[in-house]
């Protein structure tokens, strides 16, 4: 396969002002997304916010520890006739529930615009530039900008270092020569301004006292910032070649370029103040080489030539989602919902939606990008530890909303949830399969059998049906139902059963003695409940199908997203084309789409497979720039991004048992596919 040809065919071109779809460029650690300018000068016009964030881009509101876990009331909730608690509520400690929950956030760390200068030395507004033509080159992360001002061309060219936290733009005008151009540096506070995130995600220019910005060095050719926020802090380091930098408001900075037709700068941002600073011209060619190695080097897909109206739209999101998890879901500790795009639930992470984000990553050949933030459950296994313990339970419990310090977060919904537990393992166990390496045995060990731990406690024996039992209290994937009324929900009952047998295989890989309890639990997990037909949300659920049939519709993925050995393949099948006819779609989420893919993948129905994936609905939307878009406020959502990809790799090489047969998850009519490079999924 011509594997440029094919990427480049998909490049995000943008000819008019896109509000939901800014395009971003980055390096899994470090993000930036730009308007038409090839900056972020005119984000009044962008419903998506125009961000720059890192992963060490942290803040707590006044000083780390200004409330603790023990500063905030716990409401107690019955398990086997044990009160266990959980932050689920405010009750009389609001200001320490909200504190806790917003801190710490992720910090937008600045605003980088384009000024442009009219010969009567006003600034001229955004209806005054036309003609825009942007592309972003996938194959060279490097995104192009022409536009003309007042009727004089501009020619924009910005990259993200391969492997540092810098932006670099080259700039080509006559404007430059006559002195219309000016870049200009804004800080913005860091302090969360809302309780609720969603009315938090825009820039706050308030409160400017509650941060200072210094010059700590300057030369002719760099200078050199400090930001302080409370007891954070951070650097900023700009290349001038030249130019003249000057500062305008109390945190607010104007480069001023040489007079000339051509000019280039560079912007890096760094925890450290020893800022190693690139030329332009190497970052440009080391980005270059980061993206062809991605692409030449990753599994690949192409539909070309196939009949069917959809797979060019198909293929489009699959090429743009590859770029966009790779920039914002490949770093060091699991991602946020939106990426480094903008922040989302304060910039926390979504524990139960990781492997949304990078499971993907092993079975397209990358495992490497999976393994980096796999790495950060090591690092917060005391952490997960205590939590386990403070509940009364074995092992370790993962939370489920999380900063990088990885502590839970009071919330109405997230310490309920269970579904985030085994993922640590089924990702450590694809991570595996990559190398079938003993290292990998080795290193992830402690995650696997921990986790397994916790789970084997978490199960209850019920006397009346002779097995293991999950919950009450719970709350399962689909978050509409009561903490202390569900059981037993399927997906997570056969996710517990897949987590208990791979800790098993993994001690017998290691030629360990596996835990006796892993094993009884396992073996006799309580099969889910069946009502005309189909599978229940829970078993104390009786109406599925019809107040309860919004959210997410997890019960299909038992047998999906896994083998479902606990289910009846007869009775999945009702139950997801009832999913199919019944669900309020408008109220679901971007990863369940190919989440219902995967199991009709797994059922034997492809053709359904392929219609989930495609199907029209608004959280089944893919912006121009590639992002999921989900609703106002939410308009770049990865977990649907990476849950495609998951999707596209299973249905192309297949799962475990799913026979010798050539992309056993697509129809055979009507699709033409060239595939290489993937894993089978489990």
């Amino acid at each position: 396969m011509d594997r440029k040809r094919i990427v480049q065919k998909h490049n995000p071109k943008i000819k008019s002002v896109e509000p939901l779809s800014p395009l971003s460029i980055g390096n899994g650690s470090f993000g930036f997304s730009l308007d038409f300018t090839g900056l972020q000068s005119f984000p009044h016009l962008y419903e998506t916010p125009l961000g720059t964030e890192s992963n060490w881009g942290w803040h707590y509101s006044r000083r780390k520890g200004y409330y603790l876990d023990s500063d905030i009331e716990y409401q107690l909730y019955d398990h086997d006739g044990r009160q266990v608690p959980y932050p689920m509520l405010p009750g009389n400690k609001e200001e320490a529930y909200h504190w806790l929950r917003q801190n710490p956030h992720r910090v937008q760390l600045g605003q980088i615009s384009f000024q442009f200068i009219g010969e009567d030395g006003m600034e001229i507004p955004s209806s005054k530039i036309t003609e825009i033509n942007q592309e972003l080159d996938l194959w060279s992360g490097i995104v192009t900008s022409c536009y003309k001002v007042q009727g004089e061309k501009v020619i924009v060219k910005t990259v993200c270092d391969s492997d540092s936290d810098t932006v670099g733009v080259t700039i080509s005008s006559t404007l430059l020569q006559k002195g219309r151009i000016r870049i200009i540096q804004s800080f913005p506070c860091p302090d969360i301004s809302h309780h609720s995130w969603d009315k938090a995600t825009n820039l706050n220019w308030d409160h400017q006292n509650r941060h200072h910005t210094y010059t700590v060095s300057r030369n002719k050719q760099q200078v050199r910032l400090k930001r302080e926020m409370d007891e954070d802090f951070y650097f900023v380091g700009w290349m001038l070649n030249g130019a003249d930098f000057v500062q305008v408001d109390t945190h607010q900075y104007q480069l001023i370029p040489p007079e000339s037709n051509e000019y280039s700068f560079t912007v890096t941002y760094c925890h450290e103040e020893e800022i190693a600073v690139k030329s332009l011209e190497n970052i440009m060619m080391d980005t270059r080489l980061f993206w062809e190695d991605f692409w030449q080097n990753g599994a690949f897909v192409s539909f070309e030539g196939s009949s069917d109206e959809r797979a060019e739209e198909l293929e489009r999101r699959v090429i743009l989602s590859q770029y966009l998890t790779a920039i914002h879901s490949s770093g060091e500790i699991p991602p946020q919902e939106t990426g480094l795009m903008y922040n989302s639930w304060f910039g926390k992470a979504h524990l139960e939606m990781h492997w949304w984000h990078a499971a993907h990553f092993p079975l397209w050949g990358r495992a490497d990008r999976l393994s980096k933030s796999l790495n950060w459950y090591i690092t917060i296994l005391p952490i997960a530890r205590e939590l386990a313990a403070k509940q009364g339970y074995d092992g370790v419990r993962w939370p489920k909303m999380v900063g990088a310090d990885g502590r839970q977060s009071p919330s109405p919904v997230a310490p309920g949830l269970i579904w985030q537990q085994p993922h640590p393992i089924m990702l450590a166990e694809l991570v595996y399969r990559d190398s079938h390496s003993l290292a990998v045995l080795h290193h992830y060990k402690k995650i696997v059998f921990e986790s397994a731990n916790f789970m084997a406690d978490f199960a209850k024996w019920e006397e009346e049906s002779e097995a293991f039992v999950l919950g009450p209290p719970l709350i399962p994937a689909q978050e509409c139902h009561r903490m202390e009324e569900s059981k037993n929900p399927p997906y997570e009952l056969e996710y517990w059963k897949y987590g208990l047998e791979t800790a098993v295989k993994w001690a017998e890989r290691l030629g360990d003695e596996p835990d006796e309890k892993w094993i009884q639990v396992a073996g006799k997990l309580k099969k889910p409940r069946v009502l005309d037909d189909v599978y229940l949300a829970h078993e104390n659920c009786d109406n599925t199908f019809s107040d309860k049939n919004h959210d997410h519709p997890s019960m299909v993925a038992a047998r999906g997203m896994l083998s479902g050995t606990l289910i009846d393949e007869k009775i999945m099948k009702n139950t997801l084309n009832r999913v199919k006819v019944q669900w309020q779609w408008n109220t679901a989420w971007g990863w369940d789409f190919p989440m219902c893919a995967m199991t009709a993948a797994r059922l034997g129905e492809p053709e359904l497979a392929v219609d989930f994936l495609l199907m029209k609905a608004v959280k089944n939307t893919y912006l121009p720039n590639g992002h999921n878009y989900q609703r106002p406020g939410l308009t770049a959502y990865l977990p649907g991004n990476g849950g495609l990809l998951i999707a596209i790799a299973m249905m192309i090489a297949g799962w475990d048992g799913s026979g010798d047969g050539e992309y056993p998850g697509f129809p055979k009519k009507n699709w033409n596919i060239q595939a290489e490079g993937f894993q089978a999924y489990i």
